[in-house]
């Protein structure tokens, strides 16, 4: 499958900053979600984010006393809701790893905005319901298998995949869906799974999503040839089950909406490698020790910590987030190429 970049867009100046208007980045685009990473920490060891071979028991994580406390966290998320971010996912690592995250959660629940929050699931059974009462609204899964051998091989940690479906049954029931599954597809490892998958979602209300194996930090081993585009998938899933194309929920949304003609649901596809979606891109990530990131493929972040505990007010706050996002020109997804294939920071520290 080849990549063909498209063709260079000019990089508008900078213009003088109305601080009364939203923010805007160098290709017209304006923010709309915050991912927050609250730990860098996992408990699986997916081949495609954390192989076990780099992150071993000697690999150095982060001290927590270098990690925002979740009253800096949530003073940031309020500037941020000030600058206009409408929806704020929770992510890691794994963040149900972080001791009494449903006291932020709590917090960020107090803003006018969606709080969601990204799951290996593996804790998502015994959380669910302290999740949903600390007021989050949606979780999402990642299941990358519903056959148990594959899931393992995957996660590799042995962990069975029954005690996720457990999970998202439990989120379920406390509340926290429509749930979306997200399956990462890699040619020739779990190809075989998104039919299995599909006929377990389809006549649910739960929304499968399948990720094209994208080149994300620099240990994960990415091959060209190991990504599955998505037009296969769905063209796998269609003749077993016709799909209809649905229009996106707001700009900026990563997945390509298809619902099944007889009415059975929805699902998505995430194109980053074979349909870079780029230019529509309304996202920003915070690290678990306060750094800003402006593209999920950046290799370094601007430190909101140093203004955090420097003595900092939200002015100031609110004045570097926006140079950060107004300086911004990221769409690495369409200039992939041998020249962008450099050092990048990892997912499981920023968050997919």
């Amino acid at each position: 499958m080849p990549i063909i970049p498209i063709a260079a867009q000019r990089t508008a100046p900078l213009p003088p900053d109305d601080p009364n208007t939203q923010a805007r980045d160098r290709l017209g685009r304006a923010m709309h979600d915050l991912r927050i990473s609250v730990t860098d920490r996992c408990n699986f060891r997916c081949t495609y984010c954390m192989p076990k071979d780099v992150f071993d028991r000697e690999h150095a994580f982060l001290p927590r006393a270098q990690l925002l406390d979740f009253e800096e966290i949530t003073r940031v998320a309020r500037v941020f809701v000030a600058e206009g971010v409408r929806k704020i996912r929770i992510t890691g690592g794994e963040p149900l790893l972080r001791k009494q995250l449903e006291r932020l959660i709590d917090q960020l629940a107090r803003l006018d905005v969606e709080i969601t929050l990204t799951t290996n699931g593996a804790l998502l059974a015994q959380k669910a319901r302290s999740l949903a009462d600390a007021g989050l609204k949606r979780v999402t899964v990642s299941l990358d298998a519903l056959d148990d051998a594959v899931f393992r091989r995957m996660n590799d940690v042995d962990f069975p995949v029954e005690r996720v479906l457990a999970g998202i049954d439990a989120a379920a029931s406390a509340g926290l869906g429509p749930i979306k599954v997200n399956c990462v597809v890699k040619r020739g490892t779990n190809d075989g799974q998104i039919l299995p998958l599909a006929q377990h979602f389809r006549g649910t209300p739960h929304i499968l999503r399948f990720i094209e194996f994208m080149d994300v930090g620099s240990h994960n081993g990415w091959k060209l040839d190991e990504v599955l585009p998505s037009r296969e998938v769905i063209s796998a899933i269609s003749a077993q089950f016709p799909l209809l194309p649905l229009d996106a929920n707001y700009l900026g949304e990563v997945a390509e909406r298809w619902r099944y003609a007889d009415g059975q649901g929805e699902i998505g596809v995430i194109s980053s490698v074979s349909q870079a979606f780029c230019r529509d891109c309304t996202r920003m990530r915070i690290s678990p020790e306060g750094r800003l990131f402006t593209c999920l493929f950046a290799d370094h972040g601007h430190d909101l910590r140093a203004t955090l505990r420097g003595g900092g007010d939200d002015a100031a706050l609110r004045k570097e987030i926006r140079a950060v996002w107004r300086a911004r020109d990221d769409r690495y997804s369409e200039l992939r190429s041998e020249e962008t294939r450099r050092a990048k920071v990892e997912m499981s520290y920023i968050g997919g």
